[in-house]
């Protein structure tokens, strides 16, 4: 059992001849908020496929809740997707649902159907507190992508994980509605206290919402530390990525 709720001990993982990770390292404590940064194709979603046993790495080791799982076969990894719940960039929610039948689903799937108050009461809960009542009956085909993201958390949340983990939860919606997804997550963060990582390109998002911060380089580990100590290093591609959203000046070539 690992100190850590979350782990890479020096993973890594190609496709082909592409080398997508390598040779990566990085921790999450329980109850953290970690977020994993960098620019496109360096191994952000690949990262969170592997923790829950979609992708197999290629060497190294994975914890998943404290265990060791980098072995384990599919059917011990369909126990621990019910202590981690992933929310997908597509949100992968049922096309033929209401929005209250899907956030009503994991519930009723795992066997609490019989108690239908307490499901109702759950999913009455959540549509609350994700902003959603006013969507309960209406099919996903009837919502922005920023909504079905919405619905798809609370479907994650439905559960009562002991943690969760977004892929790009702003990416693909307007600006407004980012912003509103971040405040919804750093909501939920402050409350429910779930270990979580999240997969974002936002900058103001993982500001909002890092305990440490995964930054990856060209599929090695450029930074790990906190969002402090982030803001503090010297290095150029961590600052001219940062300097896009103007959260910290761009280092002066010439100094």
């Amino acid at each position: 059992m690992s100190g850590h709720y979350f782990e890479f001990k020096n993973v890594s993982k190609s496709f082909g001849e592409n080398d997508v990770l390598k040779d990566v390292s990085f921790f999450v404590e329980q109850g953290e908020t970690a977020v994993i940064m960098g620019r496109s194709g360096v191994g952000k979603s690949v990262s969170l496929k592997l923790l829950l046993g979609f992708l197999q790495p290629d060497s190294g080791q994975i914890i998943v809740a404290g265990k060791d799982v980098t072995n384990w076969t599919e059917e011990q990894f369909s126990q621990i997707r019910r202590c981690v719940t992933m929310v997908f960039q597509s949100g992968a929610l049922f096309d033929s649902l209401t929005v209250e039948e899907n956030v009503a689903f994991p519930l009723e799937t795992r066997g609490e159907h019989e108690d239908l108050e307490k499901v109702d009461a759950t999913v009455q809960r959540l549509l609350d507190e994700l902003e959603l009542r006013e969507f309960a009956y209406r099919l996903p085909s009837d919502l922005s992508t920023g909504v079905k993201r919405a619905v798809a958390i609370a479907r994650a949340l439905a559960e009562d994980p002991e943690a969760i983990l977004y892929d790009e939860p702003t990416t693909m919606v307007d600006p407004l509605m980012a912003a509103h997804m971040s405040d919804l997550i750093a909501g939920l963060k402050a409350k429910l206290h779930k270990t979580s990582i999240v997969v974002t390109h936002d900058t103001h998002l993982a500001k909002k919402l890092a305990d440490r911060v995964i930054f990856l380089q060209e599929g090695r580990l450029g930074f790990f530390g906190t969002w402090q100590e982030l803001e503090k290093s010297r290095e150029p591609f961590l600052r001219n990525f940062l300097a896009q959203d103007e959260l910290i000046p761009a280092l002066d070539a010439t100094a």
